[in-house]
């Protein structure tokens, strides 16, 4: 069983800074994690290889910085990599992202099954993983809780909504975005740490890919931010009220009036 598991590198901190020209977060010399939900896709990933047998490939498009983060990702257990990386490819949003890594899963090739966490933390569109199953032309469920094999080629995902619980059966090849509440995700261990720099990382760029160039990077992106600003923080001050409870109710009412 093949299984490709889609991830991205968020920043590790709060503190970011937002491009003026182009209305982006400022990525450079930000200190970059794996996205947190897309560790729990690593996990039941590795969970589904070891039941099948297979391998689990990490896939990422970005800079080359975000080897790092398919480092720690090959430390968890993953077999091997894919970054897709490239300036053409800068300025992306949903769609453009979806297409080139949708085109990425065909090169990589045989893939039974493509998981990704329900949503990045840094953007919480949650657009990604059905776009790619679009794409591809297979069967998705999103924001999975249980994922399991039920044949060579079945797959049944649980999913909670609002007033019901659903139990959808997958034929192979299909895309599925996990929920946190799927599974909590390995550690990296010492020994995994040092044999993920043994494992390979495969880098390929718009010309590795059979890509329209008109539906990549800020080209093949229908939508743009035109406006990112801060929301005004307002401090406001703290009365500590008397001990006693009746002048503490008093002055408390005192204030509401």
């Amino acid at each position: 069983m093949k299984i490709v598991v889609g991830i991205k590198q968020v920043p590790e901190t709060d503190s970011v800074k937002i491009d003026p020209k182009t209305n982006n977060l400022e990525r450079s010399g930000i200190q970059g994690i794996i996205n947190p939900f897309d560790k729990n896709a690593i996990e039941a990933a590795l969970q589904l290889r070891d039941q099948a047998g297979g391998e689990v490939v990490l896939l990422s498009m970005g800079p080359d910085s975000y080897t790092s983060s398919l480092r720690d990702g090959m430390a968890m257990g993953a077999d091997k990599a894919v970054l897709v990386s490239s300036r053409a490819f800068g300025g992306a949003d949903t769609l453009a992202t979806g297409y080139t890594l949708a085109k990425a899963v065909e090169s990589i090739g045989d893939v039974d099954l493509v998981l990704f966490g329900r949503q990045s933390v840094d953007a919480d569109t949650g657009q990604v993983g059905p776009i790619v199953a679009e794409f591809l032309s297979v069967p998705q469920v999103t924001f999975a809780e249980t994922v399991s094999l039920e044949s060579e080629n079945t797959i049944i995902a649980k999913r909670q909504l609002d007033s019901a619980v659903q139990d959808i059966k997958l034929t192979l090849p299909a895309v599925i975005t996990v929920r946190k509440e799927l599974n909590n995700p390995r550690y990296e261990t010492p020994v995994n740490m040092k044999e993920s720099f043994e494992k390979p990382i495969t880098v390929w760029t718009e010309a590795d890919l059979n890509l329209d160039p008109s539906q990549i990077g800020q080209a093949g992106s229908p939508t743009s931010v035109t406006n990112v600003y801060a929301p005004t923080k307002e401090v406001k001050k703290t009365t500590i009220l008397p001990e006693d409870p009746v002048q503490a109710v008093s002055e408390l009412l005192g204030k509401l009036d």
